[in-house]
């Protein structure tokens, strides 16, 4: 599977979600104090992301 999500802990400790396309990153959350938090950031995004409406600049 090319696409993923990965939680990974930032330089200053904190958990992070990152979603990554092969082993490029595409996006990442803040930094949270628990591991539990970055799940529900990626929950989140599962759950809300399809129906997320696109803002361009014109």
């Amino acid at each position: 599977m090319a696409h993923k999500f990965v939680i990974e802990r930032n330089k200053a400790g904190e958990y992070v979600a990152k979603f990554k396309h092969n082993s490029e990153t595409i996006f990442w959350t803040e930094g949270y104090s628990s591991k539990a938090s970055a799940r529900n950031a990626i929950a989140s995004v599962l759950k809300n992301g399809p129906d997320a409406p696109v803002e361009e600049p014109e």
